[in-house]
C-alpha cells in the first residue's frame, strides 16, 4: 500500500510538473563545443527565439566543450529530467558512437528527442593557385597526383573531417589528412597554399569564396545552393558522385525520462521558433536551411539520427580515427 501511495505521489508530481513547466526557472541550453564557433551561434539564435513561445523564460547557453562533443553530451543525459537542461548537438550525434570510446551514454536511448533544427551545407574549396578550375578539372588533378595530395580539416570528428573522410571515400582515393585546431587556421593555411583541399560548412567558406580567396569546386547537398555566392556550383552528386550528400545538421535533445507533456511543449516551442523571421533569416546569414519536414517531429529526428549513425560508422571504422 505504502508502494502505491508512493507511485501515486510520484506520478501526480511529474503531472504537476508538465502543467507547470516551464515556470521561472531559466533554461539551460549545453553546446558541446566552444563559445563562438557554428553550433554556438544557432544555440543563441535559438534560444531567443524560443523564449516568446515559451511564456518569455530566460534560456541560458552553457558551453561544455572537449572528447568530440561527448562531455556537453554527458551533462545532459546525466541532467534532471524536468525539461530545464537541454542539448544543442550537430552530426557528433551519430558520430559519437564510434568515435568516442567508452562513451558514458547511449545516443538513441539516453534522450528525449525533440526536434530538429537545421541543416548546414558543405562546401568543397582549394587553394587559390591550384590549377583546377571546375569539379571536372580537379578530378583529372587529383588522379594525376595521388600520394601527394593534403586535405585539411578542424579536427577529428569536424565536420571538415567527416567531409573529408567521406570524399576520399567516394572516389576510392586516399589523400594525406592534415588535422587543426579548428577551421580557422585550416582556411589559413589553405589559402597560403600549405594544403590544397577542404570539405567544411557554408558557414565557414562562404566568405572566402565571395572574396576569391579560394577556388569553390562543389556543393554536398542533393540540390543546388540558392546563395548567391554559391547558386552557381554543381553539387558533388551531379558532378558524377552518385548519392554524395554530407550536410551538418543540428537537433535539439532532453534527459531521458523527460515528461512526455514537458516535450512536448519544447517541441511546440521549437516548431514556433523554426518559423521566426528573425531566427529564419539569422540561419540563412550562417548559410544554414532551417528545418521544415518531419524531422521536426520527435518520432522522425529519432529515426533521422539512427540513419546517420548507420551511415557514418562504416566510414569512421574504416579510417580508424577516434576523438579520445
Amino acid at each position: 500500500m505504502k508502494r502505491l501511495l508512493l507511485l501515486a505521489a510520484a506520478v501526480t508530481a511529474m503531472a504537476a510538473q508538465a502543467q507547470s513547466f516551464p515556470g521561472p526557472k531559466p533554461i539551460t541550453i549545453v553546446v558541446p563545443f566552444a563559445a563562438g564557433g557554428p553550433t554556438d551561434r544557432v544555440a543563441r539564435d535559438l534560444a531567443e527565439a524560443m523564449r516568446k513561445p515559451l511564456g518569455g523564460v530566460i534560456l541560458v547557453v552553457d558551453n561544455a566543450a572537449g572528447a568530440g562533443g561527448s562531455i556537453g553530451a554527458n551533462k545532459v543525459a546525466k541532467a534532471t529530467a524536468d525539461g530545464h537542461t537541454l542539448l544543442l548537438h550537430h552530426i557528433g550525434m551519430a558520430t559519437m558512437p564510434t568515435l568516442v570510446r567508452n562513451l558514458p551514454f547511449k545516443v538513441e536511448t539516453d534522450f528525449e528527442y525533440v526536434g530538429m533544427v537545421n541543416d548546414v551545407p558543405m562546401t568543397l574549396i582549394g587553394r587559390p593557385s591550384l590549377p583546377a578550375s571546375n569539379y571536372k578539372e580537379l578530378t583529372a588533378w587529383i588522379n594525376e597526383n595521388k600520394g601527394k595530395i593534403n586535405l585539411g580539416n578542424a579536427g577529428i570528428g569536424a565536420a571538415s573531417h567527416l567531409c573529408g573522410l567521406m570524399f576520399q571515400n567516394a572516389l576510392k582515393v586516399d589523400m594525406t589528412t592534415v588535422p587543426y585546431k579548428g577551421t580557422a587556421p585550416a582556411i589559413t593555411d589553405l589559402i597560403g597554399g600549405q594544403i590544397d583541399l577542404l570539405c567544411d560548412q557554408t558557414t565557414n567558406t562562404t566568405s572566402q569564396i565571395e572574396g576569391k580567396k579560394v577556388k569553390a569546386y562543389a556543393v554536398t547537398t542533393s540540390k543546388r545552393l540558392t546563395t548567391p555566392a554559391l547558386k552557381d556550383l554543381p553539387t558533388l552528386n551531379e558532378s558524377g558522385l552518385k548519392g554524395f550528400e554530407v550536410t551538418i545538421w543540428h537537433g535539439l535533445y532532453a534527459p531521458k525520462g523527460t515528461p512526455a507533456d514537458v516535450v512536448a511543449k519544447l517541441n511546440v516551442a521549437l516548431k514556433a521558433a523554426l518559423k521566426d523571421p528573425d531566427f529564419i533569416k539569422k540561419q540563412e546569414g550562417l548559410g544554414a536551411v532551417v528545418v521544415n519536414d518531419k524531422r521536426v517531429e520527435p518520432a522522425e529526428h529519432k529515426k533521422f539520427v539512427a540513419a546517420e549513425i548507420a551511415k557514418w560508422s562504416p566510414v569512421l571504422k574504416a579510417a580508424g580515427v577516434y576523438a579520445d
